[in-house]
């Protein structure tokens, strides 16, 4: 037996025939048909329940391989348009590429690039994708003002909208938590879905998210090296190199970090096209989502968009190593602190009060 047909006999299943039985399904023959082909005669085999000659299933199952290789020249006689291989080879050298830490630059930009163009293949518009490194000589930091925030959650909203986060789950990296004066921070007592005109009398307010941890916990129970620590002092994800076992979702104690139980859904018009790769560009199914700072903005030099949508000013934001930074001063003229610093995590995040 040759390789071809050795391959198909262990491989697609034939479904064999009697030689006597008719194109119709009668055995013996009704007279009226040509009697249908054997396997035996004609090679004839069932390939995803198409009927086809092997010959035939050999040459398209070969050329898939090679359209998603990347190996068809516009001279093959596949049939499939431009824009139809140009996807195919988008997808493949995406599903095999490494882990995004890993990479050079150069390699960072064509991985940037491949999703840009996979966009405008697939949604006929375009979107803008950086990926941008760390700048020298930054650290990120972040406060809040108890005693300005008064509830009114514009920050989640800018959040959501900033960040493309899953409108059918109304999936949150910020929450604001309701607590009521003289209780402490009881967080296990708070209301963090509240729906009531706010500020509500006898309550406090205090929001929570990712606190970008100099020590994060996240990290080091990552099987896969899928979240790290930048330089910047960014805790970031690779949505494509995460498997989704939900390990730094469990070790971190700030409940920092989102999964993703659906494909995340955000209306076209409503995409937010100025992305980042470890920021807000569109998720898969079944993968971690957390703040990022909005490193897409912070890189560039912006305020992280619910700094910037805060009514109050209860938000401050900037560079820790800059010594005339906002962030600097209330460090060094305000009476702060850290939640939970006895764990040695060492939070990016201050709060303090007026």
């Amino acid at each position: 037996m040759n390789t071809e047909k050795k391959w198909f006999s262990l491989n697609l299943g034939r479904k064999k025939e009697s030689a006597s039985t008719c194109g119709c399904g009668k055995s013996g023959g009704c007279g009226s048909h040509e009697a249908a082909p054997t396997p035996e005669k004609d090679g004839f085999d069932q390939v995803f329940d198409v009927p086809m000659s092997r010959r035939s299933a050999f040459k398209k199952l070969t050329a898939s391989l090679m359209i998603g290789a990347g190996a068809v020249h516009s001279s093959c006689s596949v049939t499939a348009g431009d824009e139809t291989k140009e996807k195919a080879q988008i997808d493949w050298e995406e599903q095999f590429k490494g882990n995004y830490k890993l990479m050079n630059d150069e390699e960072k930009k064509a991985t940037v690039d491949r999703l840009v163009r996979s966009y405008e293949l697939r949604k006929g518009d375009k979107i803008n994708m950086s990926s941008k490194n760390a700048e020298p000589d930054v650290l990120f930091g972040y406060a809040f003002n108890i005693s300005k925030c008064q509830g009114y959650m514009n920050c989640v909203s800018a959040c959501v909208e900033e960040n493309n986060q899953d409108r059918n789950s109304e999936m949150q990296y910020i929450r604001i938590h309701e607590l009521k004066d003289g209780q402490g921070l009881k967080f296990d007592e708070a209301d963090d879905n509240y729906y009531h005109e706010v500020p509500a009398e006898g309550h406090f307010y205090l929001g929570t998210q990712c606190f970008h941890c100099d020590n994060p916990p996240c990290i080091e129970v990552c099987p896969v090296q899928a979240t790290w620590r930048e330089d910047d002092g960014l805790v970031v994800v690779d949505y494509d190199w995460c498997v989704g076992c939900r390990y730094c979702m469990a070790a971190c104690p700030y409940d920092g970090r989102r999964f993703n139980w659906s494909t995340p859904e955000v209306p076209e018009e409503e995409v937010n096209k100025n992305q980042h790769y470890l920021g807000n560009r569109l998720r898969k199914k079944g993968v971690m989502e957390k703040c990022t700072f909005c490193v897409q903005r912070s890189r560039a030099g912006k305020n992280p968009a619910c700094v910037d949508a805060c009514p109050t000013g209860a938000r401050v934001f900037g560079n820790l190593l800059d010594p005339n930074s906002t962030i600097r001063w209330v460090i060094e003229n305000k009476k702060v602190f850290r939640l939970k610093e006895d764990l040695g995590t060492e939070p990016k995040f201050w709060y303090y009060m007026d």
